[in-house]
């Protein structure tokens, strides 16, 4: 097989490698692969496309670390196709936003226009376990009821938005949202001086919405739910502006920085639930 080479846009053409990997892309799709899947061994990808071992093994660490392909070793390794996951996706979104400037504000502004529909959407898919789930988390984050510190209970108002998005049948809205809500994990704090008074309050107020959607979802009134989530979004945005919530750094840090400085954290409460983050900064308080 002869590798086609891309067209000059005005830039240097691709290394071999980077064509290579292209192809192997477009080997996956046109043999539909799926993740778990093996791609063919190193010496048929060779063959295949005509290049040396070298330039083979360059173009796979190029999937690898994109997050496409696991690479391992011995008699029957080779590559073999992986899910990206959300924290890698978001650790390359933090590398194109490197040098923007994104604030809560503009975080909060497509919240405002997607959480709604997100929820509204999912209304029709939620099971009696997606059910069960949306209340243990409510349980969980109400600071009336809950026995955990200020900053689980934070964590599980982002949790009940991952419920709604997993239950979500449209997969570009389910993930644009689970994007935003593992960059409201990891990424906004707020300041020591925030009073805790003013932590439970907002905590109640959650709670208190979240059980307004959840029963408007269990009557599977899709407008109700889509009005009580527009009206959720504004009121968050608003509470989060008055505590002074704030970005970490301009969006650098990523998932495996903060794994590596922090403890762990409790599981998700449901298995098919995007993974939660692991881990938070000393000192600092993480929002819905």
């Amino acid at each position: 097989m002869t590798l086609t080479t891309a067209p000059q846009r005005g830039i240097k053409q691709l290394k071999r490698s980077d064509l290579v990997a292209e192809e192997i892309k477009r080997l996956i799709t046109d043999k539909n692969l799926s993740p778990g899947d093996k791609l063919p061994r190193e010496s048929e990808l060779q063959t295949q496309f005509e290049v040396s071992k070298g330039t083979i093994r360059e173009a796979l660490k190029s999937l690898e670390v994109q997050g496409l392909v696991k690479i391992s070793t011995g008699p029957s390794g080779g590559g073999t196709i992986v899910e990206v996951p959300l924290d890698r996706t978001l650790q390359l979104m933090q590398n194109y936003l490197f040098f923007k400037e994104v604030t809560i504000a503009d975080i909060y502004t497509v919240r405002q226009l997607l959480e709604p529909a997100l929820a509204a959407g999912a209304v029709p898919h939620l099971t009696e376990a997606d059910f069960h789930a949306l209340e243990h988390s409510i349980a969980c984050c109400d600071p009336t009821s809950s026995h955990d510190d200020l900053l689980s209970q934070r964590r599980e108002d982002v949790n009940f938005h991952d419920i709604l998005a997993a239950a979500n049948p449209n997969p570009f809205l389910r993930f644009t949202c689970e994007l935003i809500n593992e960059m409201i994990r990891q990424l906004i704090v707020f300041g020591n001086r925030t009073p805790q008074t003013e932590q439970r309050r907002f905590g109640e107020a959650n709670a208190q919405i979240h059980r307004e959607i959840t029963q408007a979802a269990r009557e599977r009134d899709a407008g109700k739910v889509q009005a009580l989530m527009a009206q959720h979004m504004t009121d968050a945005a608003s509470s989060v502006k008055r505590m002074k919530g704030r970005l970490q750094g301009r969006l650098i840090l990523d998932a495996e920085t903060l794994r590596r400085v922090t403890p762990a954290a409790k599981p998700p409460v449901k298995a098919a639930l995007t993974p939660k983050v692991k881990g938070e900064l000393k000192g600092k308080r993480k929002v819905d």
